[in-house]
């Protein structure tokens, strides 16, 4: 791991007398098909878990190795998503930030401060702020980002046996060449975000 100080945002926001700081990240914002996941983290005081690292900078094997470590050896977390109804009527936005949103309010622990990865806070009812690329600067948001990824990823895999022509365990939903060319021969299921496919239905 990179020498840095992986728990500077929580030491600064815990320094000002906050307690349970939560980390949130997101997972599937960008996807064509499934829901967006979101997953919220509070650390134990001045825990660093050895591994954790942006979700995507680390291989799939180790984020699945991380993901029980991580629900093991933390205060308390929470994953919760958004459906694909609501990210049609809500646009993507929004229903990353109500999965954000759930996550917080979903820990078992109350949470009395969140860092939020990204440049959007979530309508949280606690103070909150936003880090630009917080899942490569801090612990918290790090293993969330996680958690979100790795419990995404998951849903893949049961969506590849329920949808095998998609082959959503290859790709997750992202719209590669293969899912494209697998939406135009079979059209869109019930899992796919028809918002997102203007342009692959059009071009039919």
């Amino acid at each position: 791991m990179e020498d840095k100080n992986w728990l500077y945002y929580e030491q600064q926001v815990s320094n000002k007398g906050f307690v349970n700081i939560c980390g949130v990240d997101e997972a599937g914002r960008g996807p064509l098909a499934g829901p967006v996941c979101a997953a919220a983290v509070i650390l134990k005081p001045n825990q660093i878990i050895d591994g954790v690292n942006d979700s995507k900078k680390l291989s799939e094997k180790k984020r699945e190795m991380l993901f029980d470590v991580i629900k093991n050896e933390v205060y308390a977390y929470s994953i919760a998503y958004s459906t694909v109804e609501e990210i049609e009527e809500i646009n993507i936005l929004n229903a990353t930030m109500l999965a954000m949103k759930r996550a917080v309010e979903s820990l078992k622990v109350k949470a009395d401060y969140a860092l939020i990865d990204g440049n959007r806070l979530p309508p949280l009812n606690i103070p909150s702020e936003c880090i630009v690329k917080g899942d490569a600067k801090s612990m918290s948001i790090a293993a969330a980002s996680i958690l979100a990824k790795v419990s995404r990823d998951r849903l893949c895999y049961e969506y590849a046996k329920k949808y095998p022509q998609y082959h959503f365990d290859k790709h997750k939903g992202y719209g590669t060449k293969a899912h494209t060319q697998a939406i135009k021969e079979f059209g869109p299921c019930e899992i796919h975000r028809m918002s997102f496919l203007k342009n692959i239905l059009k071009n039919d």
